[in-house]
């Protein structure tokens, strides 16, 4: 049984058990491995998320929610080297913690011979940047996913500093820039704040009023939008 295999095992075992527990040296027998290889592997299900926890003592061992299943990610070397590329690119963004959390998590449930090969093909795979720009702050990120009003001092193109409120809608990311779309209550309308020229931000507890931005409405010049999501 290869890795890949053993985890998805590890995960129907321990639910079948559950609310019961299992021993590592229990798993290991069961499945052929030593006692480590079972405690790694548990640990890197318990890194990609999976509720496993563990209870010292005689009678004690692992288990989990009965309801968590491990999905088959079924990724090949090529697919999982695309997510690895794709998730290096936002080492700028406000996602770039999310991205790296991400990251660890496709390598856990990778096979280690494909996880060793595409960690060898990922270090082949330069990103070329500017340097020197700081990045958009991460909590810019929660700007969108909490659905708040958000608080923040921006320094414009001129230097200039501004307090700004303003209703997030979105980004737009072009390279190493990043940019907030959002409805900006000092200008009555539409402005997209560049990542990293956002000095500090304050997430409200004001729920941000619905709102539709069209793409006309941005001042970003150069370039073509596209979705994330897009064929």
């Amino acid at each position: 049984m290869n890795r890949t295999d053993r985890l998805y095992a590890l995960v129907e075992e321990l639910r079948a058990a559950a609310p019961g527990r299992r021993s590592a040296r229990r798993l290991a027998e069961h499945f052929g491995v030593s006692v480590r290889t079972v405690e790694r592997d548990l640990r890197a299900l318990q890194e990609a998320g999976l509720p496993i926890w563990s209870e010292p003592g005689r009678t004690g061992g692992y288990t989990i929610d009965a309801r968590a299943t491990l999905p088959p990610l079924g990724l090949t070397v090529d697919e999982a080297l695309a997510v690895a590329i794709g998730l290096g690119t936002l080492g700028a963004s406000p996602f770039r913690d999310a991205a790296r959390s991400a990251a660890r998590k496709v390598t856990a449930v990778l096979a280690e011979d494909d996880a060793r090969r595409t960690a060898r093909l990922a270090a082949r795979v330069l990103l070329l940047e500017a340097g020197g720009r700081a990045p958009a702050p991460v909590a810019l990120a929660g700007a969108l996913t909490g659905g708040r009003v958000v608080r923040m001092r921006y320094r414009d193109a001129t230097g200039t500093e501004t307090d700004r409120t303003v209703e997030p809608l979105g980004y737009v990311g072009k390279g190493e820039d990043w940019y907030l779309v959002a409805w900006c209550r000092l200008r009555d309308g539409v402005r997209a704040f560049r990542g990293d020229r956002v000095l500090a931000v304050e997430e409200t507890d004001e729920v941000a009023p619905p709102r539709v931005v069209r793409t006309e409405e941005l001042d970003i010049p150069h370039g073509v939008l596209r979705p994330v999501l897009g064929d």
